[in-house]
């Protein structure tokens, strides 16, 4: 995955927010900021990795940038299972943040932003409540590329 030059977030939006949240604007994490804001999914480490790798960081850099920019909450880490990862930038709109389901295909692994939708999470019985904070929302399924049946070329 490679991403053209010329970032859709700049680098003075990326250094406000560093600023906001309290961090230093090191190139590593104005570089993370902005390649995860380029992608319309969540990204791997190593999907990060792959897109900088012409400005030479290394992958301890970059990991060390995304669990920074995660524990500033700039950035969302979604757990996937089997240790997989994926990173995306937080959005917040009006002092809150916009959060919103993901749907993952168990065919092909693509991950896929839903931010139209929203998940409500009811119990059957006024008596149950949820055991603890919902923090994220998989959907898990087959995408319409995978669902899509074969066809027989003659």
């Amino acid at each position: 995955m490679t991403r053209p030059r010329g970032s859709t977030y700049s680098v003075e939006n990326a250094r406000s927010l560093l600023r906001g949240a309290g961090l230093r604007c090191t190139a590593a994490r104005i570089a993370v900021i902005q390649s995860l804001s380029d992608s319309e999914s969540p990204l791997s480490m190593n999907n990060v990795i792959d897109d900088l790798s012409e400005f030479g960081f290394d992958k301890s850099t970059i990991y060390r940038t995304l669990i920074d920019l995660e524990q500033a909450s700039l950035v969302a880490m979604l757990e996937l299972g089997n240790s997989s990862r994926r990173f995306e930038l937080t959005v917040f709109s009006e002092s809150s943040l916009e959060t919103h389901p993901h749907f993952l295909c168990t065919e092909c692994g693509k991950l896929i932003c839903l931010p139209g939708f929203h998940v409500n999470v009811t119990p059957d019985d006024t008596a149950s409540d949820l055991p603890g904070e919902l923090t994220e929302v998989l959907l898990k399924g087959r995408c319409a590329d995978c669902a899509e049946p074969a066809t027989i070329r003659s």
